[in-house]
């Protein structure tokens, strides 16, 4: 090849994407728009086909119940995946802070500090993870890794390996079970805890920082974002709605379990890759992720009601879990 061909070659415009690579992005671009929310109705209408007492105003309650705390682990796992990075420690965290609520009102202390101080605790675990991953740069799955063991043994210490029952009527116990407007109360508190985030993503410069962290940091660095402060303050918000979910967990059950949330780190990843947010960052929705939560709540919500072994619901979810990143997978094939 001549020395003005290979020139040409240098700065030849790229190739335009073939007729199946534009047809294989408009479908994807229809999937993270119109997808998860077809496919939630899609079940949702087969459910009512298949699963017995199905269609019903309270089991619809039961549904959106059973999935609210997942639901909220979930939307905190969000914000900290929306910036390329993981939290497989919310699961321990919920079960530390679900132990302490208990603690705290078998001490004598006031209902009110009974829930903050959980929260408070859940927020200072993710500081210590935060400042881990962003300030001394370690990856965010060893750190949160190391968090799911480290905060599961913690909560075992703190009731010796044994439930804490409640003395008495739990003070707080409306959070699990009580009704309010005759919604029930962790419903209310799963959208508010949606609600916050949206306004939060969608309408503030921090959201925007969160997308461009996760985008690109080296670009939102030049561009003058403080990166650090950034990942930080996501594992913040991760240990937040970890603490308000252990607090609504033993509010639900009236004691502290020290195996409580185990394996919902997992179903919370699951519902936020299946509501169309990238492993890799920098794209997704808030609200997608409220669609996986309800999918995955109402997918095991009408195995149960049709009496499907265990085991086989395990294996449901799995599949689910594989579907959804195969999804994302090819997302990031096609449109990078």
């Amino acid at each position: 090849m001549t020395q003005q061909q290979n020139s040409a070659a240098v700065g030849a415009p790229p190739t335009a994407p073939s007729g199946r690579t534009r047809v294989i992005r408009r479908a994807l671009d229809l999937w993270g728009t119109w997808g998860i929310a077809l496919v939630l109705l899609l079940l949702i209408v087969l459910m009512a086909l298949i699963a017995p007492n199905f269609v019903s105003l309270s089991n619809a309650f039961n549904i959106m119940r059973a999935t609210s705390i997942t639901a909220i682990l979930a939307a905190g796992v969000t914000v900290v995946i929306l910036t390329a990075g993981i939290d497989l420690s919310v699961g321990s965290v919920l079960a530390v802070c679900g132990v302490s609520s208990v603690l705290l009102w078998n001490a004598g202390v006031p209902v009110v500090l009974c829930v903050l101080v959980p929260i408070v605790l859940g927020a200072l675990i993710g500081l210590l993870h935060g400042t881990l991953v962003a300030y001394l740069s370690l990856a965010a799955f060893i750190v949160t890794l190391a968090g799911l063991t480290a905060w599961r043994g913690t909560a075992y210490a703190l009731t010796g390996g044994r439930p804490l029952i409640a003395e008495g009527d739990l003070g707080f116990d409306m959070l699990g079970g009580g009704n309010f407007i005759a919604v029930p109360v962790p419903i209310w508190l799963m959208l508010a805890t949606y609600a916050v985030l949206w306004f939060l993503l969608e309408r503030t410069t921090f959201g925007r920082h969160v997308y461009a962290v996760g985008g690109n940091p080296e670009a939102a660095l030049m561009a003058g974002i403080k990166v650090k402060r950034v990942l930080t303050s996501v594992y913040i918000i991760s240990g937040v709605t970890a603490g308000l979910a252990g607090v609504m967990l033993a509010a639900r059950v009236e004691s502290g379990q020290p195996n409580s949330g185990q394996g919902y780190e997992l179903e919370a990843i699951a519902a936020v890759v299946l509501g169309g947010t990238s492993l890799m960052g920098g794209r997704g929705r808030i609200l997608g992720t409220l669609v996986g939560a309800l999918i995955m709540g109402v997918l095991s919500n009408g195995m149960i009601l049709m009496n499907t072994p265990f085991f086989t619901q395990l294996i449901v979810q799995g599949l689910v879990i594989v579907v959804a990143v195969a999804i994302d997978s090819l997302k990031n094939r096609y449109t990078t």
